[in-house]
């Protein structure tokens, strides 16, 4: 036999529990369908054990057996029940103030709970820390399989009127109707995720679910949606030609703002989109153009703020860079969104509406933005000229440094950071 409490424990509302899982005790559920009313263990887990006194400490023990022990005839009051551990199971009192593990085995044990003088912890209703103890109580386990709970001793008023609450409650449901109201409680927790979720992105995409299109693009289709959701729509509905004509529209619009057309090499890029051809050398090797478009004395170098307005040193010419490989994006309406969310950070902190008003002029078919009031909107005021960085000296003649090379192309990105 191993004692786990022999002391006393708190009750109130004449209530201590057994528990071993996430859920509360529940009267109803624990004693609904059993003949005793002291023990209640119909609720998977759980043991719901009524004292005589309401509130106080009563004395109290629990012990864990090999097998059945004798029945102690000096007990006024005995029941027996089934009882399985669902999880680590402890003796708790009321709200949860106490609780004593009990280290049982997750198998199917019998509990035994004894009392006495339950009728004399009724009648005094509250015991307070100076008075003597009144009514006393012994819960004992051993495995054993499942079995009908049964009255073995009952002595008390106060234990034959709980004998008989079981009695006044609705039967237990039959395995089918739990399996219905476990599979209907599932369906409404996954509904409840499903509605959460759909909430979630509705919130995310500006308070309209986006198409399945759009959902699949995520990243920069997000990013642009959250600043002008109607471009975005239209341009998902929009067909693959149209897609693409924008794609490369913003694509030369972006390197115009960025001054990179003045870059021979880069408008060699620009005249190969045009021709609908692939990028010529050296944009094949993504380190090696990078590392170009940062050392070339003749690329130019200005300033722009991010778009949440938290960098005011980001280089529009590495903003707008990234254009010329999503235009050539297989997907057209990628290859659009992509370049539209480059261009957004090229043109600096505040001046997308500008950006998104030209697209719009240049083509109709997208449509005029507007408000929630329906009006259309005004583009907001430019920021300002971007500052440039001081005048770079003439460059010495230095020996190839392929090591710092690589390593400044490894700190270059091929696309903006986008929120998420």
């Amino acid at each position: 036999m191993r004692t786990v409490l022999r002391g006393e424990g708190w009750v109130h509302y004449g209530q201590i529990y057994v528990e071993s899982g996430a859920d509360h005790p529940d009267p109803h559920a624990c004693f609904r369908g059993q003949e005793n009313g002291l023990c209640g263990a119909a609720m998977p887990g759980t043991l719901f054990l009524i004292t005589g006194l309401h509130t106080g400490h009563v004395g109290f023990a629990v012990e864990v057996h090999d097998g059945p022990p004798p029945v102690d005839e000096a007990w006024e009051e005995v029941v027996e029940a089934s009882f399985r551990p669902v999880g680590p199971a402890s003796l708790v009192t009321w709200g949860g103030e106490q609780s004593w593990p009990l280290g049982l085995e997750p198998t199917d044990h019998r509990v035994r709970y004894c009392g006495t003088r339950m009728d004399e912890g009724r009648a005094q209703d509250t015991r307070t820390i100076d008075e003597p103890e009144v009514d006393r109580y012994l819960l004992q386990f051993w495995p054993a399989p499942p079995a009908p709970d049964r009255v073995v001793v009952v002595t008390s008023g106060t234990a034959h009127y709980w004998h008989g609450v079981p009695r006044t409650l609705p039967p237990p449901p039959s395995p089918e109707e739990r399996a219905a109201a476990e599979r209907r409680a599932h369906e409404e927790r996954r509904r409840e995720v499903e509605r959460a979720r759909r909430e979630a992105e509705e919130r995310a995409w500006g308070g309209r679910l986006p198409s399945a299109r759009l959902r699949e693009l995520r990243g920069n289709a997000l990013a642009v949606a959250r600043m002008d959701r109607p471009l975005v729509d239209a341009l998902a509905e929009a067909n693959a030609a149209t897609q693409r004509k924008v794609a490369h529209w913003v694509t030369r619009r972006a390197c115009t703002e960025a001054r990179l057309t003045e870059v021979p090499w880069i408008a060699a890029a620009l005249a190969a989109m045009d021709r609908g051809e692939s990028l010529p050398p050296p944009f094949h090797d993504e380190r090696r153009v990078w590392d170009r478009l940062l050392s070339d004395p003749a690329v130019p170098q200005t300033l722009v703020t991010s778009p949440d307005g938290t960098t005011d040193n980001c280089l529009q010419q590495a903003m707008a860079f990234p254009v010329l490989f999503s235009a050539h994006e297989p997907d057209p309406l990628r290859a659009a969104v992509d370049t539209l969310w480059s261009a957004v950070v090229a043109f600096g902190h505040g001046r997308h509406p500008i950006l998104f008003a030209e697209v719009r002029e240049v083509f109709p078919d997208l449509g005029t933005p507007t408000m929630s009031t329906g009006r259309a909107f005004s583009p907001a005021a430019p920021t300002g000229p971007c500052r440039s960085p001081p005048p770079r000296p003439p460059r010495e003649p230095r020996p190839r440094d392929p090591a710092g090379t690589a390593a400044r192309a490894a700190r270059s990105t091929r696309q903006p950071a986008t929120p998420r």
